[in-house]
């Protein structure tokens, strides 16, 4: 387990550098501007605030496993992002329609391997807390 978390710390710093690239990828050059100015907004401020809080909870991976994995404090942690990651595969898994990926070699992949990774965060934070 002290080696799982500063692991998925790693993955987690990776997934919110990718935000980066969103703008590009998703062509919010052409999208966004069909959107009303607070829609617009939201789409850019929200970004950048998830990828924010997806790169410190990263850092705080990499850095604290032991104070999360051997503390009171740091079990209450790890159930919550459990929880929370819990909450991002049923998003994944009924949040978003299959129009998205079905048939879509490259997009189901991605699906799929979301699904598996955010199972595993929440199992993994789960058992952390257990220990």
């Amino acid at each position: 387990m002290l080696f799982l978390i500063p692991l998925i710390g790693c993955g987690l710093v990776a997934l919110a550098l990718i935000h980066a690239v969103f703008p590009k990828v998703f062509d919010w050059k052409r999208e966004l501007p069909l959107l009303s100015l607070v829609n617009r907004q939201l789409m850019t401020v929200h970004t950048f605030f998830i990828a924010l809080m997806v790169f410190l909870m990263g850092l705080l991976f990499v850095s604290s496993a032991e104070l999360l994995l051997y503390s009171a404090l740091g079990r209450k942690i790890l159930w919550g992002l459990s929880f929370f990651w819990l909450a991002r595969l049923i998003t994944q898994l009924f949040g978003y329609s299959p129009k998205l990926w079905q048939g879509k070699h490259l997009e189901t992949l991605v699906h799929i391997v979301f699904i598996f990774l955010w199972s595993a965060m929440t199992v993994i934070f789960a058992l952390g807390a257990m220990t």
